[in-house]
């Protein structure tokens, strides 16, 4: 729909450089250019991401927004560096504020456009107050090394055009017809960013399924598409209810199960496809049963001529891979991964684009860091912790330290190699304004990556195709934009998905989560781990929001044209435990009519392993139902029911918040508690 109005618009009442359309893939992006190309209205116009948006804003306006030109976008990997440095800086432990969730704390932040100060404005409690430290020290050294992250791109924007009427007034200018595909899955800063440029004209067309908002975890607000009648009052809605991907059994099992939510706006999908089979839900014994069973599913998938790139298995966290892979092995079956090693994560490609980074920022010490002794040349850990805190304690840049020869007249005995390496750096500087395939060669070949990467002892020495492959990236984007710099380049790849790297031509099976899932069809899903605690998902430390997962395992159903099977187990080992399953909630709010049950359970007990062997309580004699019972993170709770098997005790328990639990009792590292205990 955004493609053709897009192209209707540039073909009737304003000129293709007015029209701006949106969307939240790079891959949608190109899919969205390709399409306007054949209908002739690509010429111009503005397509791509709002990341890619902001960052292009950022560097043209520079000066407005109040950061450098050359700035580095830090991708995960590298923030969490940062984020350890910040950490290290406020003198507290890693291992109690971890970066990857002190990293989830700062990006909601943003997300909510939340400044380190207004952030820290906000403060509630001591744990509050300690990340506003960590957060403000993170901005510190982020912007020491000229560098943004992914939500400063939004969060910078939004911030200033709420402020600078006239830069506002010039892109709103610039982009008269705003078209915004996944409307529902935009957060604060976005939606001020949309909201902002057709303040105006309000010239906004937004596409998207409140049903498939899946990202409020990393701050997408549902309320947005909610209330988009309330933002523009004379808006015209258009519900399209017609599904030309999936069969009408499919549609009726994903419509009953989204029936559940109240947080929606009402619709009846239907379709002209066939009937098709009912949904089909497993039910097997063990993790490794399920894995099985849908290998063997796969293999007899692709025997009916089902070609491997038309099937996918979903799951609702990473961890269930592995089972599946190991399973898939065994089979013979060839798999790709969504969310794996991306191809701009592996390491050979990080060493190669640290250069360039460098090169165009030589404030990026991340970078720098990275390729001091990359490939090896002598420049141990003692060495380089002289030179950063050298750097640190004159309040310069590491970068500076390394071209002083003062300084490193006391970094002791690999001073030499150290400017052997600042000569090096000397020499890769004239490839900055080279062509960026020519830049990249150069920089590969000279900087001895390509040389070590060939020596690999790997047998199909992938590094080093890899290296090959990297500088085909550059070639083809140089013949797509000739005019574009190695800075350009850097941004475009700072900017690739998980979803991204994906090879559509690949004849392989496809395993993701079910985040990764949203946007793709394939003739058959699986679904796998359809568990209370997993799917809806639940950790005793945060609040599940269940719509939302209701609409995640939707999405996952509505991925499928033709068949979908969707499984659980009644006992899966996670963190060492084997512990008994609760049937997923969102199984029984499927219409009976829709859905055809089996059970793949082993007809005798089979042998277990011994990892799930454990002790009953030496009070067990004293177990019934309604023992108060307390676990050491739950707390405290009173038993349900118990099943005392030949070689398990099963025992569900209800806690002190209403949740309720079921467990081996041997695995279950529940102790019993007398009344008189708790008073």
């Amino acid at each position: 729909m955004v493609t053709n109005r897009a192209a209707h618009l540039a073909r009737t009442v304003t000129d293709a450089h007015h029209i701006l359309a949106i969307t939240f893939t790079n891959k949608a992006a190109a899919e969205m250019r390709e399409r306007m190309q054949m209908l002739g209205a690509a010429e111009g116009m503005t397509v791509c991401t709002f990341h890619a948006l902001c960052a292009r804003l950022l560097r043209v306006y520079h000066d407005r927004f109040g950061v450098p030109r050359g700035f580095t976008i830090f991708d995960r990997d590298d923030r969490r560096k940062v984020i350890k440095k910040a950490i290290e800086a406020c003198d507290l432990a890693a291992d109690r504020w971890q970066p990857a969730m002190v990293d989830a704390e700062i990006s909601r932040a943003k997300n909510d456009m939340l400044t380190a100060a207004t952030f820290a404005s906000q403060e509630t409690d001591w744990r509050h107050a300690t990340l506003a430290r960590i957060y403000a020290s993170y901005e510190e050294l982020l912007t020491g090394m000229d560098g943004l992250d992914f939500d400063d791109l939004l969060m910078r924007v939004a911030l200033v055009l709420q402020e600078d009427d006239e830069l506002r007034d010039k892109l709103e200018d610039r982009y008269r017809y705003v078209l915004i595909d996944e409307y529902q899955d935009t957060n604060a800063a976005q939606y001020t960013i949309a909201r902002l440029l057709t303040r105006e004209r309000e010239n906004l067309c937004a596409t998207g399924d409140p049903d498939q908002s899946i990202y409020g975890w990393r701050g997408a607000n549902i309320e947005n598409i909610l209330t988009f009648e309330h933002d523009y009052p004379g808006a015209k809605v258009v519900r399209l209810e017609q599904n030309y991907r999936s069969t009408k059994r499919i549609l009726a099992a994903a419509d009953a199960l989204i029936a559940g939510n109240t947080q929606r706006k009402e619709k009846t999908l239907w379709t002209e496809n066939d009937e098709g089979p009912p949904v089909r839900v497993v039910e097997c014994e063990e993790g490794n049963d399920e894995a099985s069973l849908i290998a063997r599913a796969v293999t007899q998938e692709i025997s009916r001529k089902t070609s491997p790139d038309e099937i996918a298995v979903f799951y609702r966290v990473n961890a269930l891979s592995r089972g599946l892979e190991e399973a898939f092995i065994r089979e013979g079956i060839r798999y790709q991964i969504a969310g794996g090693v991306e191809f701009y994560n592996r390491k050979e490609i990080k060493d190669v684009l640290a250069y360039l980074r460098v090169l165009v920022n030589p404030a990026d010490e991340v970078s720098l860091l990275r390729i001091i002794n990359a490939p090896p040349r002598g420049i141990g850990a003692t060495t380089i912790s002289r030179l950063v805190n050298k750097a640190h304690s004159t309040g310069r840049r590491v970068f500076d330290v390394l071209f002083s020869d003062e300084e490193l007249a006391g970094v002791g005995r690999s001073s030499g190699k150290v400017r052997d390496f600042r000569q090096l750096l000397d020499k890769l500087k004239t490839v900055i304004d080279q062509p960026v395939s020519k830049a990249l060669e150069h920089v590969i070949s000279h900087s001895g990556l390509r040389a070590q990467y060939r020596s690999t002892s790997e047998a199909d020495a992938s590094p080093a195709a890899n290296l090959d492959e990297l500088v085909s990236a550059a070639t083809a984007f140089h013949q797509e934009q000739p005019e574009a710099t190695i800075v350009d380049w850097l941004e475009q790849t700072a900017l690739i998905s998980d979803i991204d790297g994906l090879d559509p031509e690949a004849a392989m099976v496809t395993l993701m989560t079910l985040h990764a899932a949203k946007g793709l069809e394939f003739s058959v899903v699986y679904i796998v781990g359809l568990e209370d605690g997993l799917l809806p998902f639940s950790r005793y430390d945060e609040e599940t929001d269940e719509e939302e997962e209701r609409r995640l395992l939707f999405v996952g159903i509505t991925r499928a044209k033709k068949r979908v099977t969707l499984s659980r187990v009644r006992y899966r080992m996670q963190r060492g435990i084997t512990e008994r399953t609760v049937r997923s909630r969102f199984l029984d709010e499927l219409p009976a009519d829709q859905v055809e049950w089996s059970d793949d359970a082993p007809k005798k007990p089979k042998r277990r392993s011994p990892e799930v062997r454990g002790e009953l309580p030496h009070d067990i004699a004293e177990w019934e139902v309604g023992t108060l019972v307390r676990h050491p993170i739950h707390g405290l709770g009173r038993v349900l029911a118990m099943h005392r098997g030949k070689k398990r005790t099963h025992v569900d328990v209800e806690f002190k918040d209403g949740s309720k639990r079921s467990w081996v009792l041997e695995f279950a590292k529940l102790e019993r508690v007398d009344y008189d205990e708790v008073g």
